[in-house]
């Protein structure tokens, strides 16, 4: 029997999983800040915008916090303070790519400032830039040790990347604080085990277990765990048993919906997808898992639909663009075929099944020499072991937004 916890490539599966932290920003003084560039009036008028601003953020009010932050950095666009806080606005509305430019401009200009690279390794965590997260939160972690969030974060990017040893060893001393979250345990026993770690793995299930009990979030990890070992009729019932326990329980009707398209079982699979969104409307895998259903068994109507949807709630959806260019291809469409396979090559390009699909329209498009250089990529990529971002279109490993949950 195949371990429980041998759940691969979680790279790109899961869209984020913490809340959009701002207590732990520490913005710099205004005062210190201003001091020596600007006349007496003009540092006084920025305090006086800096504090309205505080004080809109505070009040839940962005538009007028952002309005007062800006009008800091017209007195003094030096302000890294400023640029921190509008990064922070940003990530309250979601807005990553205008978070990052603001936090990187705020970076730049006072590197040391507390907070700002837990609050740049979170968003590129969001924009699902694993990698590029990496460095901000290891030196987040060095200047604060004691920080659940970026060691947490950390651990999980380390993971998402397979560098699954060195993600146990960093998830593991969160154990005092975390052992009594599932969702943590589940993390730290997928690390453990890919790394060969097995006392560290049965120590985590064993804990998950025993304060999991029977919750139906564990009926929920366990179904997952089935599933992942084609053990589809225990997955159905562990799923079952969860929703059994929590009829609204995020994520278990996706789960189910992924058990039955993997039975072949197509309207069963779109019922459950449809559940899932009546729970949580603004997940994009599901219209993503919806959009594969329908293109497999050519609805391309409906698949397209469902891939623009999950492009407006995700632009970063490989898999929303390959399904795209599917049925772009299928209508004879080669041009926008083209646009969407070239969106996906640029989020996982070294995906056999993508370059295959662009090889086959720049064919279609008359365009022989790159359609057999792409032929050669897709020959190359397999035959290196560079086909990383395979998962991310959702052709054979489970993707696991559950993994979203904030940490506490």
């Amino acid at each position: 029997m195949h371990d429980p916890w041998k759940i691969k490539a979680l790279r790109l599966t899961a869209i984020g999983f913490l809340s959009v932290l701002t207590a732990t920003i520490a913005t710099a003084n205004t005062r210190e800040e201003l001091a020596g560039r600007q006349t007496p009036q003009q540092r006084d008028d920025a305090r006086s915008w800096f504090e309205k601003g505080q004080a809109a953020m505070q009040a839940g009010n962005l538009p007028e916090a952002e309005k007062a932050f800006r009008q800091v950095l017209a007195i003094d666009p030096q302000a890294a303070s400023a640029y921190v806080n509008l990064g922070v606005i940003a990530m309250r509305r979601r807005q990553w790519d205008e978070a990052i430019k603001e936090l990187r401009q705020a970076e730049k200009l006072a590197p040391s400032m507390a907070g700002i690279r837990l609050n740049i390794g979170l968003v590129e965590y969001r924009r699902q830039n694993y990698r590029d997260a990496i460095a901000p939160l290891e030196r987040a972690l060095r200047d604060d040790p004691k920080s659940i969030q970026a060691r947490y974060l950390l651990g999980l990017c380390l993971t998402f990347t397979e560098r699954y040893a060195e993600a146990a060893t960093t998830l593991e001393p969160l154990w005092n604080e975390m052992s009594d979250n599932i969702l943590y345990l589940y993390v730290l026993g997928i690390a453990a085990n890919l790394s060969s770690n097995p006392q560290l793995d049965q120590r985590a299930m064993q804990q998950l277990l025993t304060v999991g009990g029977d919750k139906p979030e564990v009926h929920l990890i366990l179904g997952k765990a089935h599933v992942q070992r084609q053990e589809y009729e225990q997955a159905i019932s562990e799923l079952q048993k969860a929703l059994a326990a929590k009829p609204d329980l995020p994520y278990a009707h996706f789960n189910l919906g992924i058990t039955y398209a993997k039975q072949g079982q197509y309207e069963k699979s779109e019922a459950e997808f449809l559940k899932d969104i009546d729970i949580e409307p603004d997940l994009a895998e599901n219209y993503e898992q919806l959009a594969q259903l329908y293109s497999r068994q050519q609805k391309d109507d409906q698949a397209d639909a469902a891939s623009q949807k999950a492009l407006l709630l995700n632009p970063r959806s490989a898999t929303a663009w390959y399904v795209l260019a599917k049925v772009h291809d299928r209508r004879k469409e080669y041009g926008d075929a083209l646009k969407a396979i070239d969106a996906a090559a640029k989020l996982a390009q070294s995906n056999q099944n993508v370059l295959i699909l662009r090889a086959q329209i720049l064919l279609h498009l008359g365009r022989t020499a790159e359609a057999k250089a792409e032929f050669e990529k897709a020959k190359s990529a397999v035959a290196k072991g560079e086909e990383k971002e395979r998962e991310s279109l959702g052709e054979k490993m489970m993707p696991s937004p559950e993994l979203k949950e904030p940490v506490h």
